[in-house]
């Protein structure tokens, strides 16, 4: 049994892992088979991450993080949760290879998936013009025509921001209305910069090593035409990675993980949430990494005020005599409750 484990290795799990292996408390991350890293490793150059002046490439950056956990002794398995039951004093995470891992704690990291539009090219131009944040890669952009994706408010607060580098931002939408609030459409069509174009969807992305067009088709006529962009912004939502912890942890109206105001703390003692898993808003890395740090944090005090019989056999120190208090539970303070 160890005292935590972390699910997630992008900057909220690899951050946290950081935090809980300075503090001696070997944490196990498991950062997934596929995924390792999250969605910076589909990004190319990040300039807004402090400490890189000159920037750094989405993947170089992860892999440092990884490397800095490393060297305090985190231990990284490249595996994917198959299932959870952290209803119990001991935590157990079931990995898809069978194997069974116990702590006292956990931190779910697990991000969120921006919804994709499925076409052929969007993951091979991915970082090369399609990106899914305006705030992240907004920059590379000045002078340029580019086009948003979506008619919500995600998607005319993209636009909106892009105005300050593009010469001119196209925005997308299936329909000939938007399902965006009122205050952000009049600022969108008071907008020099931003033209709509309605009833369109991408049938299309197209370049050889960056984004040079996309084909529209009319959702209506069916009729395809061309238009030349070399940049295209999906803001069509993005879905919380929480199927695995539905029916145990809570969850908020825009379905992240629900904690504790400022806090990681979820409604289960001894688990702790952070990253974009519980940020529908900000969802940038730095945000995240620092939600990793505020996750570590709570789940270090809460182990160091369980009951020793309870923590002994994940320090490694069990005395013979010492054992948990069966039929017991301990709280979200660590206190020993409930013997019956």
């Amino acid at each position: 049994m160890r005292q935590m484990i972390i699910i997630g290795s992008g900057p909220a799990g690899y951050t946290a892992a950081i935090y809980a292996a300075r503090a001696e408390l070997q944490p196990l991350v498991i950062a997934s088979a596929v995924e390792v890293g999250g969605e910076l490793m589909n990004t190319t150059e990040v300039e807004n991450f402090p400490g890189f002046p000159e920037g750094i490439m989405g993947p170089e950056l992860m892999e440092r993080m990884q490397a800095q956990a490393e060297r305090f002794q985190a231990e990284i398995v490249y595996d994917d949760v198959a299932s959870v039951d952290l209803t119990g004093q001991v935590k157990k995470v079931t990995l898809n290879d069978g194997s069974v891992h116990e702590a006292l704690s956990v931190v779910v990291a697990t991000g969120s998936a921006y919804r994709k539009l499925g076409l052929p090219d969007e993951d091979r131009l991915s970082g090369y013009g399609v990106s899914w944040c305006a705030t992240c890669d907004g920059a590379f952009f000045r002078k340029q025509e580019i086009a948003v994706v979506g008619g919500g408010d995600s998607a005319l607060e993209e636009a909106n921001f892009l105005t300050r580098f593009a010469d001119k931002v196209y925005v997308i939408h299936r329909r000939d209305s938007l399902r965006a609030s009122k205050i952000m459409q009049t600022r969108s069509f008071a907008n020099e910069k931003i033209e709509f174009v309605w009833n369109s969807e991408i049938a299309g992305i197209h370049g050889e090593t960056q984004v040079e067009s996309v084909t529209l088709r009319d959702t209506e006529t069916g009729e395809e035409r061309p238009l030349g962009i070399t940049g295209l912004f999906i803001a069509i939502g993005n879905d919380p990675r929480t199927h695995l912890f539905h029916g145990q942890l809570d969850l908020t109206e825009e379905g992240t993980i629900a904690v504790k105001g400022r806090t990681s703390i979820t409604n289960i003692p001894g688990v702790f949430a952070a990253g974009d898993v519980i940020d529908p808003t900000y969802r940038q890395a730095v945000t995240a990494a620092a939600s990793g740090t505020v996750a570590a944090l709570d789940a270090e005090h809460y182990l160091a005020s369980l009951p020793e019989e309870l923590l002994a056999p994940a320090t490694g120190h069990v005395d013979s005599g010492s054992a948990p208090v069966a039929g017991s539970t301990v709280d979200q303070e660590g206190e020993l409750v409930g013997e019956h």
